[in-house]
């Protein structure tokens, strides 16, 4: 029971990354500048130098914004990745928003909100507490839980309702990566492909991060210290983002039947010369189809829940390159949740779990 009467309704913050607002320089760079300037994604720089290094270099450069008649490495991914519909991330985001509060009912209001670019945190988090809610679930959309990603969204939302006068109860989700109703989503889109005993390997490939932010979430007592680090979750890594994505490579492996030989749990997607979490994806589709001769690989991509950069255009178009020139023929996509009614479902599910006792 809740240890105050709830005379409004529960408010449902979903927050995904982000996305450019459009596929050129400018917005580009726009997207850019806010996402790699937070201190929790690039963490290894002092403020100001962080700035004039992504602002003065890295934004300018990758978006082409120096030369908009030519554009950068990333707006030329972008344009690739763009759909009539816009970008999928945020398509996506939508349609998920809309079909959840419809299946959540008149006590529920959901919003959608983007960590970098629109709609924005501040705005969702606005119409939220215009529609007098009593309290705010922050339900990030990205269930492993990481610094640079549920971290920076929490410290944003909290950030932003200290400003207010009148803070509602809040609830902030950490993480959801073992959660059955997501596992099985995600092993039944793999099953929908029929026999996966056609595939020479089966690669589980997540969202990297650097090796000195895993480190510092367990105050580099454990990461990378013990042996075996990420095969299981205890009291000291139960926050580690790279044992939870091994948690939910072992979920959907068990929900599918897989031998551990048969799957490897791999990182994507570096930025700079650090190490980051290993193996690199690049790296075991490089070895499997030089050394062991494979020709058909299967690939999840559990860290996200909608179409993206990461997984349509890293994994979909240039890992596919890379495999062929090694003498590979074809790396499948599992498909990604996206507006999937069973991830819908999931959602729901989840949601009413972590409001129970306000909406009763």
């Amino acid at each position: 029971m809740a240890l105050q009467p709830h005379y409004g309704k529960q408010g449902v913050l979903l927050v995904n990354l982000g996305t450019p607002d459009a596929p050129t320089p400018s917005a580009v760079n726009r997207y850019l500048g806010e996402f790699l300037t937070d201190p929790r994604v690039i963490d290894n720089l002092p403020g100001v130098a962080q700035q004039l290094l992504v602002r003065g270099i890295i934004a300018p450069i990758r978006s082409g914004i120096v030369n908009p008649f030519k554009p950068g490495g990333s707006t030329k991914l972008y344009q690739e990745l763009w759909t009539e519909n816009g970008s999928p991330l945020k398509y996506y985001g939508e349609v998920v928003t809309e079909k959840v509060a419809a299946t959540l009912g008149d006590d529920y209001v959901v919003r959608l909100a983007m960590r970098y670019q629109n709609p924005s945190i501040e705005s969702a988090l606005d119409e939220l507490l215009a529609e007098q809610v009593s309290s705010i679930l922050v339900f990030p959309l990205f269930p492993q839980y990481a610094s640079a990603t549920t971290g920076s969204v929490h410290q944003e939302v909290m950030r932003l309702l200290s400003r207010r006068q009148t803070i509602p109860d809040v609830k902030l989700v950490n993480s959801y990566y073992e959660q059955p109703d997501l596992i099985r989503v995600f092993a039944d889109n793999a099953r929908d492909l029929g026999d996966l005993s056609r595939y020479d390997h089966i690669v589980f490939s997540y969202h990297g991060l650097p090796q000195r932010q895993l480190k510092k979430a367990d105050d580099c007592n454990h990461c990378y210290v013990v042996d075996g680090c990420c095969n299981s979750i205890s009291r000291v890594n139960q926050f580690c983002y790279s044992a939870q994505c091994h948690a939910t490579t072992r979920a959907i492996a068990d929900d599918l039947g897989l031998s551990p030989d048969r799957y490897t749990t791999s990182f994507q997607s570096r930025l700079g010369f650090d190490d980051w979490a290993k193996p690199y994806t690049i790296d075991v589709l490089e070895e499997w189809a030089k050394e062991r001769g494979a020709k058909k690989i299967l690939c999840f991509s559990p860290a996200f829940v909608a179409d993206c950069l990461e997984t349509t255009i890293e994994i979909g178009v240039e890992y596919q390159e890379e495999f062929e020139k090694w003498g590979g023929e074809r790396i499948d996509l599992v498909p990604s949740l996206n507006d999937d009614p069973r991830w819908i479902d999931a959602l729901v599910s989840m949601i009413r779990a972590e409001t129970r006792e306000t909406v009763a």
